[in-house]
């Protein structure tokens, strides 16, 4: 199945799923029922950005913005980390 994000779509983290600051492990987790993921910066950069209140454009726009990066590489970026997510039940649209 492939997953299309809409400019309009309002990403959100799932129910259970949280970014937490691990201070055992000195870095941001994103925790979920018995899963434990280590995003790298770029990713704890959007996935901050994922609830629920924001477009993935405004995302995009925002990151793109934010990091003086080119707007169609955050969007490529966003969108496959989020396409991931979403197969892993970790990500709502």
């Amino acid at each position: 199945m492939t997953i299309s994000i809409a400019p309009d779509a309002r990403p959100r983290l799932s129910c259970g799923v949280r970014l937490h600051e691990d201070r055992v492990r000195g870095r941001t987790v994103l925790l979920a029922p018995e899963h434990v993921v280590a995003p790298n910066a770029s990713a704890i950069e959007i996935l901050r950005r994922c609830n629920g209140a924001l477009t993935f454009s405004e995302i995009v726009d925002d990151l793109a913005q934010t990091h003086g990066v080119p707007r169609d590489r955050v969007a490529a970026d966003a969108e496959r980390l989020i396409k991931d997510l979403i197969n892993r039940r970790m990500v709502d649209l």
